[in-house]
C-alpha cells in the first residue's frame, strides 16, 4: 500500500506537505497539490483509517446489538439504525446476542476495545429475565455512550428509545369496546419481556373503564404455541368476542386458528395483532395491527447515540418516546 511518506520521497518534498496537499491547505501552492494528488491517484493512495481514528480518539462507528435478527421488528429496526448512521457519516458494526446474557457481555466487551464510538441495543430476554445489569453499568462507567431501545431496565442510567407500548394496547382495546366488544382477551409469548408488562397494563386500564375481566394467555411454551392458542381459541369459542395480541407471530396465528374454527372474523371476533406487516399481504382477512414504526425507533437511536458522542458536556439521560399506530384493516369493525 502506498503511504504519504513514499509519496513525499518520490516528489523529494516533506511527508507535512504531501499531508497538507491531500486536504487543499492555503499553505501548499496549487501547482504541488496537483502533482501530489496525481501521484496520489496514480497509486490508488487511500488514507489508514485506523491512524486516522487513533488519532482523533474516533472511529466513526457505533456497536449494534440487537436479540434476533429473524425477528421482523428488529430487522427493521436495524434498517433504520443503517440508513441514519449511513446519512449521519458512521459506520455500524452489528452483532447478535441470540437472547443469550453471556454473549450480550462478550459482545459488548470485544466491541469495549476501542473499536466503537458509542453503543445502540435492545436488551436480551435471558439479561430481563435473570434482572442482570453490571455488563451495562460497565460500559457506562467506561464513559462508553449508550442508548438502550425497545426492551429496557428502568434502573439503567442511559437514554432510552422507547414505543408507547402501554399506550398502544390501551388504544387497540379501548377500540375494541368501542365496537361493543364484552369479552377481550389478550394473547402474549413475551411475557419475560418489560414490553409485555407494559402492554398488558395499557389492556387492563383500559378494561377497568368498563369493569370487564381480564383474560389473559401468557405461551408457556413457544415450540408448542400453535397447538396453546388453538386449545385457548376452542375453549373460549362461545365466550370471547375480541384479541389483542401483543407479540409479532401470534397475531396470525389466531386468525388462522379462528378460521379453521369456523369463526367469522370480524363478526363473532375481533383481532388486532402487534407489528406483523411482514405477513400482513399473505393474511385474509388482512389483520388489524398496531405498528410500533420501528425504523423510526432505529433512527431516533442513531441520532441519540451520536449527540451524546458529540457532546462536549455529560448529557442527562432521558427517556424518548416513539408514538405507535393503530392500523385497521378487515378484522376489526
Amino acid at each position: 500500500m502506498i503511504t504519504l511518506k513514499k509519496i513525499a520521497e518520490e516528489l523529494q518534498v516533506s511527508v507535512s506537505t504531501v499531508s497538507k496537499a491531500l486536504h487543499d491547505s492555503p499553505e501548499i501552492s496549487d501547482v504541488t497539490i496537483a502533482k501530489v494528488k496525481s501521484i496520489a491517484e496514480k497509486y490508488n493512495y487511500r488514507p489508514n483509517q485506523s491512524a486516522l481514528n487513533l488519532k482523533k480518539r474516533s472511529t466513526k462507528t457505533i456497536g449494534v446489538i440487537i436479540p434476533n435478527i429473524l425477528n421482523y421488528f428488529f430487522a427493521k429496526a436495524l434498517l433504520g439504525i443503517e440508513e441514519e448512521a449511513t446519512k449521519q457519516g458512521y459506520n455500524i458494526i452489528t452483532c447478535l446476542s441470540n437472547e443469550s446474557i453471556e454473549k450480550e457481555k462478550k459482545t459488548l466487551d470485544l466491541l469495549s476495545n476501542g473499536s466503537v464510538d458509542g453503543f445502540i441495543l435492545s436488551v436480551a430476554e435471558e439479561t430481563q429475565v435473570k434482572k442482570d445489569k453490571s455488563h451495562f453499568n460497565n460500559i457506562i462507567n467506561q464513559k462508553y455512550p449508550l442508548v438502550i431501545f425497545d426492551r429496557f431496565f428502568d434502573v439503567i442510567n442511559c437514554n432510552k428509545i422507547i414505543a408507547d407500548d402501554y399506550e398502544a394496547t390501551y388504544n387497540a382495546t379501548k377500540h375494541l369496546i368501542g365496537e361493543g366488544r364484552t369479552s377481550i382477551a389478550l394473547v402474549s409469548n413475551i411475557s419475560g419481556l418489560n414490553v409485555a408488562n407494559l402492554r398488558i397494563n395499557g389492556y387492563n386500564e383500559a378494561l377497568k373503564e368498563t369493569q370487564q375481566e381480564p383474560i389473559i394467555l401468557n405461551i408457556k411454551n413457544p415450540d408448542n404455541q400453535e397447538q396453546e392458542i388453538e386449545d385457548f381459541i376452542k375453549a373460549n369459542k362461545n365466550k370471547v368476542d375480541g384479541i389483542i395480541a401483543i407479540d409479532n407471530t401470534s397475531g396470525v396465528i389466531i386468525l388462522n386458528k379462528a378460521l379453521k374454527l369456523n369463526i367469522s372474523i370480524p363478526k363473532d371476533l375481533s383481532l388486532i395483532g402487534f407489528s406483523s406487516n411482514n405477513v400482513l399481504k399473505f393474511t385474509n382477512p388482512k389483520l388489524s395491527t398496531i405498528e410500533q414504526n420501528p425504523e423510526l425507533l432505529g433512527a431516533a437511536s442513531v441520532k441519540k447515540v451520536i449527540e451524546i458522542i458529540n457532546s462536549n458536556t455529560k448529557i442527562k439521560p432521558t427517556t424518548s418516546i416513539i408514538k405507535t399506530t393503530l392500523e385497521l384493516r378487515e378484522t376489526t369493525l
